[in-house]
C-alpha cells in the first residue's frame, strides 16, 4: 500500500514538473517550437496569482511603513537584474526592468506614480527624458557651422557620427526601492508584510558612461495593480530550472535583500541618512534597529 502511495506521488510530481518545465522543450522536433503550448497546458497555466486574504482594521494590532533598497549587486538579487543582454536569450527570460517597462509601454501596468505616496500619476511622456538622451556632440556642431546654410535648407543631414544617443537599458538599474507595511494579524497571531511599492534606481540616460552618476528613482508601480502582470512572468531559479519562479511569488515571499531607509515617523518620514550622516556603518546599525524593533514586538507577544 506505501509503494501504490508513493508512485502516485511520483507521478502527481512529474506531471507538476511537466506544465512548469519550458513548453515542449523535450518534444520539440525544429527550435521554433520550444515554447509552444498545447490547448491542454494553456488552460493549465491559466492560473492567477495567490489572492490576499481580507484583512479588518481591527484586526491589525500593530503596523509600521518602511522603505527598503534593494542592492542589485548582492548576488541574493541577481534575478531581479539579470538577463541584461536579450539578444542572446529566449524571450521568455527578461529581467524585472525589461518587464516593468514593457508591461507600461504596451499599457498594461497604468499605476504609475511620481513619488512612493502615489499622489500624481506619471505617463511613458514623462519618463522619455530619463530613458532617451540625444545630443550633437562638438565636431557636429562644428560641422553645423561650417556648412550653416546647407543644414539650414535642408541640403545636407547630419549623420549619426556626430549625434550622442544613450538610452537606458536594464544593464544601468543599481537597484530597487521598495515600500511595505509590516503589520501583526491578532485574528491569526501571525506578523505579516504587505508589499505596496516597487521602484527601479538607476542614473538619468545622459549620465550613462559618466563616472559617479547620480541615480534616481525612475517610477514608482502600486504592486497590488499589476501582482496579474508579474505572475505571468518567471524569474531563473539557480537550483532547478524546471522550477521557474514568478516575480510575484519573488517579491511576496521576499527572496531578496534590503536595506531600510526609512520608516514612518513623526518627522514627516525623514529617513535615516537624514539624521545619521556621513557614517555609513551608523545607517546600516540604524536600519537593523529599526527591523530588530519590528521583529520584538511579535516576540514580545509570546511573552509570559
Amino acid at each position: 500500500m506505501k509503494i501504490k502511495n508513493l508512485l502516485v506521488a511520483f507521478s502527481v510530481s512529474c506531471i507538476s514538473l511537466s506544465g512548469i518545465a519550458q513548453s515542449n522543450l523535450l518534444n520539440a522536433k525544429v527550435p521554433e517550437a520550444i515554447g509552444q503550448k498545447s490547448n491542454a497546458q494553456m488552460e493549465a497555466d491559466s492560473d492567477k496569482p495567490l489572492q490576499y486574504g481580507y484583512v479588518h482594521d481591527r484586526d491589525v494590532l500593530m503596523g509600521k511603513m518602511v522603505w527598503e533598497i534593494i542592492d542589485l549587486d548582492e548576488r541574493v538579487n541577481f534575478p531581479l537584474y539579470f538577463p541584461v543582454d536579450t539578444a542572446n536569450i529566449g524571450k521568455d527570460r527578461r529581467s524585472l526592468f525589461d518587464i516593468l517597462l514593457k508591461e507600461i509601454k504596451s499599457g498594461r501596468i497604468k499605476e504609475v506614480y511620481y513619488d512612493d505616496y502615489f499622489n500624481m500619476k506619471k505617463s511613458l511622456k514623462d519618463m522619455k527624458s530619463s530613458f532617451t538622451y540625444v545630443d550633437t556632440i562638438d565636431s557636429g556642431r562644428e560641422e553645423i557651422n561650417n556648412f550653416y546654410d546647407d543644414y539650414k535648407s535642408g541640403k545636407k543631414v547630419l549623420d549619426l557620427q556626430y549625434i550622442d544617443k544613450r538610452e537606458l537599458t536594464s544593464q544601468d538599474v543599481s537597484g530597487y526601492k521598495i515600500k511595505g507595511y509590516w503589520y501583526f494579524d491578532k485574528r491569526q497571531s501571525e506578523m505579516k508584510y504587505r508589499l505596496f511599492g516597487i521602484c527601479p534606481v538607476a542614473p538619468e540616460a545622459r549620465e550613462i558612461g559618466s563616472d559617479n552618476p547620480d541615480v534616481i528613482d525612475l517610477f514608482w508601480v502600486y504592486f497590488p495593480a499589476v501582482r496579474d502582470v508579474l505572475h505571468e512572468w518567471k524569474s531563473f531559479n539557480n537550483k532547478n530550472s524546471a522550477m521557474p519562479i514568478t516575480f510575484d511569488h519573488l517579491l511576496n515571499s521576499r527572496r531578496f535583500n534590503g536595506v531600510i531607509y526609512k520608516e514612518e515617523n513623526v518627522y514627516g518620514d525623514r529617513e535615516v541618512n537624514e539624521y545619521m550622516k556621513d557614517n555609513a556603518l551608523n545607517q546600516l546599525l540604524e536600519s537593523e534597529r529599526v527591523k530588530e524593533k519590528i521583529r520584538n514586538f511579535e516576540q514580545d507577544m509570546w511573552s509570559y
